[in-house]
């Protein structure tokens, strides 16, 4: 019997739910979870369904704090429906689940599935073994199996997708514990990538976001020191590829190559999330990173004289272990001369199994609140500052959907500008569909987005825009059934929104 007879004689068209928790390498193999499950028969259910569906997968982040508490709550909230739902299954897998591999069935019985970080592919098989036995079924695999990328994918968006290059990382930093799960890094061949580009570019996508926990480290693991930068301008040759971001780097790997890279390639995008962490050397030594003020504010200076109008955002966390009131005001330092377009910040949180975790001095929440704060309020007014330098300007924007939550009210449309950068812009007479590129002139700046409140100066109808209407036209005419509810469709997240999962970069 097929995976697709299975799951229907189960009692129907099966439905699932995948909710995805952490940094952007989740946010992907969530794709990969959900294309692994309808390419075994199952249809994902209708948005806000909660916890409704057959089968519901946790994708788990390990890194912050009270990830495992998250993760038994929603647990914990789905046990009764569970109990009056024969049939229905839960999973969870990611990186919470490769490291309390050995706790989440005791502490959570109702659990039919746990996998971990290598072995993706296993879910739909764990999820019949785990019905066909009636026992939890912990499968956890402790080097990867095969590279993700050769699993099948759900692409949340017909127009721009992420492409994995390498999984793993090999640096120590202090307060990560990403390496311990995902293991060492390992790279994918350039033109196994370039391949699944190109694929991707004749579908209808138009942008692409390379993706790797340390990104710009690609190559590391085929001996090429080079291979990223040739990687960027590989994509810059393909016909089709409008725009072409990556994340994250890592400043230990920043080089004048990739630079080039970066300023050379027409099709790359001005716009780089360089994360930060701290600005205090100190700081940055207790946590490992292998690099120093000078070197961070170097790489930014000559980043600006290759690329003037590139936007560059950054991670920074406050109050690591140790951390005096002089070492944060190294952090102010560097914030004021980097002149970031936006900085996600964070307060530290152990995270159990790190080194930091342990360490001595470990700062009171009161001064990381207070420092924290201090921080903010002077990223928002330099965000703000160097959004004010985008009026007047004309920009190019690819057209989001999703991205406007007030764009129904106020009759606007939303799309990113070449740096990534969120603008609001009068809705124009003829139909624009996401993925479509419009030409608008920037009207007023406020610190997280900007608008363009006149008319739109051009409207260029794109291929992306073709798959996009392609795609929502024949969702919405699958019979009832089939598809109960239609997927969130839209470009990717901009690349930091998410560091909040990992921000280890």
């Amino acid at each position: 019997m097929s995976s697709i007879d299975r799951s229907q004689s189960a009692g129907g068209t099966r439905t699932y739910e995948v909710r995805t928790y952490g940094c952007q390498m989740n946010v992907h193999d969530s794709e990969r979870l959900s294309g692994l499950l309808e390419d075994a028969g199952y249809v994902r259910a209708p948005e806000g369904a909660d916890g409704d569906a057959d089968v519901v997968v946790f994708n788990t982040c390990a890194v912050r704090e009270n990830a495992d508490n998250k993760l038994y709550g929603n647990l914990g909230h789905l046990a009764p429906k569970k109990a009056s739902r024969p049939g229905m299954q839960i999973a969870v897998g990611g990186c919470l689940a490769q490291k309390d591999r050995d706790t989440i069935v005791k502490r959570a019985p109702w659990v039919d599935v746990v996998f971990g970080t290598h072995n993706i592919g296993k879910l739909p098989v764990l999820l019949e073994r785990a019905r066909v036995q009636e026992e939890a079924q912990v499968e956890i695999a402790e080097s990867l199996e095969a590279f993700p990328s050769t699993l099948p994918t759900r692409r949340e968006s017909a127009y721009a997708a992420w492409v994995s290059i390498s999984v793993g990382c090999n640096n120590t930093c202090t307060f990560c514990i990403v390496p311990a799960l995902r293991g060492k890094e390992k790279d994918r061949r350039p033109g196994d990538i370039l391949a699944e580009v190109e694929a991707l570019v004749a579908e209808g996508v138009s942008e692409i976001t390379l993706l790797g926990q340390n990104v710009n480290a690609y190559g590391s693991d085929i001996g090429d020191r080079e291979a990223f930068s040739k990687l960027l301008r590989a994509c810059g040759n393909i016909n089709g590829l409008e725009r072409v971001r990556f994340t994250s780097p890592h400043p230990r790997d920043f080089t004048d190559d990739v630079i080039a890279a970066m300023a050379e390639t027409p099709n790359a995008m001005p716009q780089l999330h360089m994360p930060l962490q701290s600005g205090s050397d100190p700081v940055l030594k207790a946590m490992r990173r292998s690099y120093r003020q000078e070197r961070y504010l170097g790489i930014i200076e000559k980043v600006r004289a290759a690329i003037p109008h590139a936007a560059i955002t950054t991670d920074i966390i406050v109050g690591f272990p140790g951390e005096t009131e002089e070492d944060f005001e190294q952090t102010l330092h560097v914030v004021r001369e980097a002149r970031f377009a936006q900085a996600f910040t964070f307060q530290y949180s152990k995270r159990p199994g790190t080194p930091a975790a342990e360490m001595e001095n470990q700062i009171p929440k009161a001064v990381v609140q207070e420092r924290y704060e201090r921080l903010v309020a002077l990223q928002e007014e330099i965000s703000w500052d160097e959004n004010k330098k985008q009026v007047g300007r004309t920009l190019e924007l690819m057209v989001a959907e999703g991205e406007g939550r007030k764009d129904g009210a106020t009759h606007r449309l939303s799309g990113r500008a070449p740096d990534n950068r969120l603008v609001h812009f009068t809705k124009p007479d003829q139909a624009v569909r996401p993925g479509d590129v419009v030409t608008v002139e920037i009207t007023y700046a406020a610190p997280h987005h900007l608008l363009a409140e006149g008319a739109v100066l051009d409207v260029r109808r794109t291929r992306a825009g073709d798959a996009w209407e392609k795609r929502n036209t024949a969702e919405q005419a699958k019979p009832a059934g089939v598809l109960l509810g239609l997927p969130k469709i839209g470009v990717p997240e901009p690349q930091p929104a998410v560091a909040s999962g990992c921000g280890c970069d």
